[in-house]
């Protein structure tokens, strides 16, 4: 493991505590309702993409059960597609999966004093 992978395995995991706080209270129509909460998810999602990105091969190889690939794909397709985001896939990701990608995260950063 790298020194510079706990920077982005923490920055990846603040991003998406970050996002749920964006949505907590939020239901769909209230999203859906929100252009600037989206845009933001959107800007989230690809800085979790871009720093899972930056995280060492090795260690990568060493976590399996987090969905790297899948990450950075999201990433790509918000940066390199960005006029197709589809937002119903934007608010699956938040709602659905950035729950566990916190909770698989904190396996290798410790906990900040909540601010």
């Amino acid at each position: 493991m790298q020194k510079d992978d706990m920077v982005y395995i923490g920055h990846m995991r603040d991003m998406a505590r970050q996002a749920l706080r964006m949505v907590q209270g939020k239901n769909r129509p209230d999203y859906d309702l929100d252009e600037t909460l989206r845009l933001a998810l959107v800007h989230l999602i690809q800085t979790i993409g871009e720093a899972a990105r930056r995280v060492s091969q090795d260690f990568r190889d060493a976590q399996p059960e987090i969905p790297w690939r899948q990450i950075v794909r999201m990433r790509h397709r918000v940066v390199d597609d960005y006029l197709n985001v589809d937002y119903d896939i934007v608010w699956d990701v938040v709602t659905l999966e950035l729950p566990r990608l916190v909770t698989d995260l904190a396996r290798f950063v410790p906990e900040e004093p909540p601010e």
